[in-house]
């Protein structure tokens, strides 16, 4: 288990991501997906008020929906910390403070608790003050209603200000950043990563897998396997994106294990990451997810995944 900043949430290093619950995978194939992910010793689950709003038929709240199901069956709601997000849903937009305490109600409605461990800012939204929105979010902490809370896509000009603004209001401060962040997306470490280890918050990466593009499922420009985020992993198909590839092919070579989980675990011995975010619409892919956290790149094979990357 890893600590996440300075709070006191323990968590599995493989952070589940509960954006396909309700879209590519349905109840029955997420319930399986969770199920397995917690008798691996898995405990920590992504999620957000907006899964899957933009899915053909859906309007948001689907996969929060899905999880607190899952939760009221399982009935051990404790043994599970559950993150979540506001201000990108079209039905409760925006980081005003009577968005924020709305959003929440109907986030702890759908998921069927009386408390989030981890609730996000989804992204920065410069039309309401800093101190509204983290007023706001300290009101929800102190009600007991929100553990702690986090910042998503956030620039490190952005994160560095509402920080400040906690320190002197004395309100709750963000303990996590999530942010893009990849083999293939690495602006986060040029500004952000030295920020978040000097401020003493954990990284959360989403998208760890580039859209899938590092599962090496898609290597050539009619390749893909049926999915919608297919058109999303083939956009890093050229040069680059093939030097990574074979990268990720040769280390996965020497461990006898796959792309997937060599490249999240490039991502897990990053500087400042606590777990990685990535997502599995059924058993197979959640395997090689899983296989990461067991896995330990030795410093060259590291070495030799950031000269591909560069």
């Amino acid at each position: 288990m890893v600590k996440i900043g300075s709070s006191d949430l323990d968590v599995y290093p493989l952070n589940l991501g509960g954006n396909v619950f309700g879209w590519t995978a349905d109840e029955q194939q997420s319930f399986a997906v969770l199920d397995a992910y917690r008798s691996a010793g898995g405990n920590f689950i992504d999620t957000a008020d907006a899964y899957m709003a933009r899915a053909e038929g859906n309007s948001g709240g689907e996969s929060e929906t899905i999880i607190g199901d899952w939760l009221a069956r399982r009935g051990r709601r404790d043994d599970v910390v559950i993150a979540t997000k506001v201000g990108s849903w079209a039905r409760h937009p925006g980081l005003s403070a009577k968005n924020i305490l709305e959003a929440a109600e109907d986030s702890l409605r759908r998921l069927r608790t009386d408390h989030i461990d981890l609730y996000y800012a989804h992204r920065d939204y410069d039309d309401v003050p800093l101190e509204e929105t983290l007023a706001a979010f300290d009101e929800l902490v102190r009600a007991g209603k929100v553990r702690y809370i986090g910042a998503s896509n956030y620039t490190a000009e952005r994160l560095a200000e509402a920080l400040s603004v906690s320190d002197r209001e004395g309100f709750a401060r963000y303990v996590a950043l999530q942010p893009h962040y990849n083999l293939m997306e690495r602006e986060y470490e040029r500004d952000l990563a030295p920020l978040v280890q000097q401020e003493g918050l954990s990284t959360l990466p989403y998208f760890g897998l580039a859209r899938g593009f590092l599962t090496g499922k898609y290597r050539s420009a009619d390749g893909g396997d049926g999915s919608p985020r297919a058109a999303g992993a083939l956009a890093y198909l050229d040069e680059r994106g093939e030097r990574v590839l074979a990268a990720l092919d040769e280390v996965a070579a020497a461990h006898k294990s796959t792309p997937a989980a060599v490249a999240l675990a490039w991502l897990a011995a990053r500087p400042t990451v606590a777990a990685p975010i990535a997502s599995a619409r059924n058993l197979e892919q959640l395997a090689d997810l899983l296989a990461s956290v067991e896995l330990r790149l030795t410093d060259a094979e590291i070495a030799a995944l950031d000269a591909a990357s560069a």
